[in-house]
């Protein structure tokens, strides 16, 4: 009933909203355009939307009959069925946008391709929101010889962490999980589009996630990089699903001895971020991986429509 707001929205204009997420200052962490009111878009415009904005990702958010609210996810290429900081924007748009009444603490059921997940909302000592999502139960999937997978990223296997497979994970998107020795290591990393693009052809995964077990701070327990090909972000701020996958990693392989721990990513590209998480489970059997952050209005304004189709 809520949402049904939204759909007072004018169908040949409908409000945007850039958030950051996974910071609390402007211009930092991973930006993401949230479209409200999106259930009259077909999947073709919200490809060109996205497509248009030129993010990492772009958000739509719509009704549902599965949960409080749905939001279908797209990059400039493709659409992804989860994604962290997406999630984060879109519930942080609707609060903003009072249509999630936020008085504390509150669960909101959020239908995306992948399923339906819960995200709780809760109020900080300094007044802002804390939006967690809690993601699927994680799959432990292709395992990668370090030979295969590092010369696309200009490493060598000397680079790798010892003992650590590469492997895809999914947490709800199949992410390639490359552990590396060090943080020297991860700063030098750089995409070779040759190399990369036959090896995604050949994998099981929608993108990297290259990590270390050290913070850029003294808040971090790990650090990150995760890239992409054009016509998507060469790289990508801040990874909210790649961050639940590489924590299930983690836990699961006993790399970490505490389950909760801070995720920072993008401070090699001045949007430095940071996710607060949690694995939920026993090592072996982990049930959900917990990803939250916060984050902070930066633009709001109308979008001009393609002509409107049945949404798809």
């Amino acid at each position: 009933a809520a949402f049904s707001v939204l759909n007072e929205f004018s169908m040949k204009k409908l409000p945007i909203i850039q958030i950051d997420a996974f910071t609390t200052r402007p211009y930092k962490g991973n930006p993401c355009a949230v479209v409200l009111g999106a259930d009259g878009l077909s999947e073709l415009a919200m490809q060109d939307i996205a497509r248009e904005m030129n993010l990492s990702e772009t958000a739509f958010a719509m009704s549902s009959d599965k949960a409080d609210f749905r939001a279908r996810y797209f990059t400039p290429s493709e659409e992804i069925p989860l994604a962290g900081h997406p999630t984060i924007a879109t519930i942080y748009a609707l609060i903003v946008n009072g249509i999630i009444a936020f008085q504390g603490h509150t669960k909101v059921q959020l239908e995306l391709e992948a399923g339906v997940v819960m995200v709780e909302v809760s109020k900080t000592e300094s007044g802002l929101p804390l939006i967690t999502m809690s993601q699927m139960r994680p799959q432990f999937l292709r395992v990668y010889e370090p030979a295969t997978v590092l010369p696309a990223f200009g490493l060598e296997e000397a680079d790798a962490l010892n003992g650590a497979p590469i492997m895809t994970v999914s947490t709800g998107t199949p992410q390639l999980m490359v552990p590396l020795a060090s943080l020297e290591g991860l700063k030098r990393a750089r995409l070779s589009i040759d190399l990369y693009t036959e090896l995604h052809s050949l994998g099981d995964f929608f993108s990297p996630h290259l990590f270390v077990l050290e913070g850029v701070s003294e808040r971090g327990t790990t650090f990150a990089r995760h890239f992409g090909l054009p016509p998507d972000t060469s790289e990508d701020p801040f990874t909210g699903s790649a961050t639940g996958g590489m924590a299930a990693y983690l836990w699961h392989h006993r790399f970490i001895d505490k389950p909760k721990f801070v995720a920072e990513q993008g401070h090699f590209m001045a949007r430095p971020g940071e996710a607060f998480v949690e694995v939920v489970g026993p090592h072996e059997a982990i049930e959900t991986v917990k990803v939250g952050g916060f984050a902070v209005e930066v633009m709001r304004g109308e979008l001009v429509l393609p002509e409107m189709q049945n949404a798809v």
